[in-house]
């Protein structure tokens, strides 16, 4: 036999196992990739799945989430409350520590109405006993104006119900006057530009 053929005849050979061996190298890469499509999980040279997924039974899934929500619920409850003591307890020191500071600056005014007591048993100047009560009245007002107080200013003023309180009608003096407040009976009040006292008075008609 031609040395020429025999070469062919060992070359064709050589080919005919590389294309066997390429051919399956490709059908395991094929199958390989498969089964990882299928599974959707990676898996090791023994065609063992890695890693499987532990199904969840959704009735326990709901009674975990369940649970959660209701943790969850309990403290922001539990912190309502506190915040809410907190608030009124706070509020309860804010008034009494208002009413304790008032009454701190009243005080110096009663002990000078205890004074001018004294002088009415033993004093017979009637002026300089007026003049006494008006400086302490003075006072008084003077006082209570720094704490926010403000007299309401209603006589001859159109009648507001926002801020009289009409106790009677009479006939108006002038035509002008009708609906306005003629007399004013017990004076009106603002604390901090907030109505504390309504003032009574006499509408004209």
């Amino acid at each position: 036999m031609p040395k020429n053929t025999e070469y062919n005849i060992d070359k064709d050979m050589e080919n005919q196992v590389n294309e066997d061996a390429n051919s399956v190298n490709t059908d395991n890469v094929e199958n390989q990739e498969q089964k990882v499509a299928e599974n959707g999980l990676p898996m090791d040279n023994a065609g063992e799945v890695i890693g499987e997924v532990e199904e969840v039974d959704p009735a326990e899934a709901h009674k975990s989430e369940v649970a959660e929500l209701k943790d969850k619920y309990l403290r922001l409850y539990a912190d309502f409350e506190n915040f809410r003591r907190r608030t009124a307890k706070e509020k309860l020191e804010m008034i009494s520590g208002a009413s304790a500071d008032v009454i701190k600056s009243v005080l110096p005014i009663v002990d000078d109405f205890e004074r001018a007591k004294v002088s009415f048993d033993s004093s017979t100047e009637i002026e300089a006993l007026k003049e006494g009560v008006d400086l302490i009245y003075t006072k008084l007002y003077k006082t209570l104006e720094s704490k926010g107080l403000k007299p309401m200013q209603s006589k001859g003023e159109v009648f507001d119900a926002e801020l009289h309180e009409s106790i009677a009608q009479f006939p108006a003096p002038t035509e002008d006057m009708k609906g306005k407040v003629i007399d004013e009976i017990e004076k009106g009040y603002y604390l901090n530009d907030k109505v504390i006292r309504y003032a009574k008075v006499i509408v004209g008609a």
